[in-house]
């Protein structure tokens, strides 16, 4: 991966190209994988390869993925990585102009979606997984009175902790510790609202 920090969308086209449904759904497939090639993302996506290889050179185009060192002696092959270590969307970035409002708002609205999407999945599936799962798992609500400052610092902790934790897991499983280790989607949204 080219750079460790999580890298900021900050103008509309990359925005737009990563708002795709089917490249959202793809980058996160490369997070979670690290490095694959479009024939292994479109086995997940259930689409053509052509098309993931479309779509998976729309992203690089825009510079949220690269190419990656091949991980097999197939010259055919085209390996992909995430370019950044995550990404940072911020609405402050996309006010003043009403175009640039509206692409983050339908972005967002469609990140939120799928992570709907991702979690009905899981709650549909909670029956095959085992007790040890089912009780790690958190599903919980905070009503809480805060200050836009204690928001910030609030949401600058818990990202603290969150790359604590995938730190300490991905140096683990590095080392040998894969026994009973799964991917894990974690969401979290703090937003403020009136009754």
């Amino acid at each position: 991966m080219a750079d460790k920090e999580p890298r900021r969308i900050t103008d509309v086209g990359t925005l737009k190209a990563l708002a795709h449904p089917l490249r959202a759904n793809l980058y996160r497939l490369l997070c979670v994988e690290q490095v694959a090639t479009a024939s292994q993302l479109a086995e997940h996506v259930d689409e053509a390869v052509s098309l993931v290889s479309y779509h998976l050179r729309k992203l690089a185009e825009h510079g949220l993925i690269e190419e990656a060192e091949p991980q097999s002696g197939d010259a055919r092959e085209r390996w992909w990585q995430p370019a950044s270590d995550g990404l940072s969307i911020r609405g402050e970035d996309f006010r003043g102009e009403p175009g640039k409002a509206a692409a983050h708002l339908a972005a967002s609205r469609l990140f939120h979606d799928q992570r709907a999407d991702r979690y009905r999945r899981y709650l549909d599936e909670r029956p095959t997984w085992n007790p040890e799962w089912n009780t790690a798992s958190v599903d919980s609500e905070s009503w809480m009175r805060l200050t836009p400052a204690e928001l910030t610092a609030l949401k600058g902790e818990l990202e603290a902790i969150l790359r604590r934790y995938d730190e300490q897991g991905r140096a683990a499983e590095a080392a040998g510790g894969t026994e009973g280790r799964e991917h894990v989607a974690l969401f979290m949204y703090g937003f403020p609202f009136r009754v």
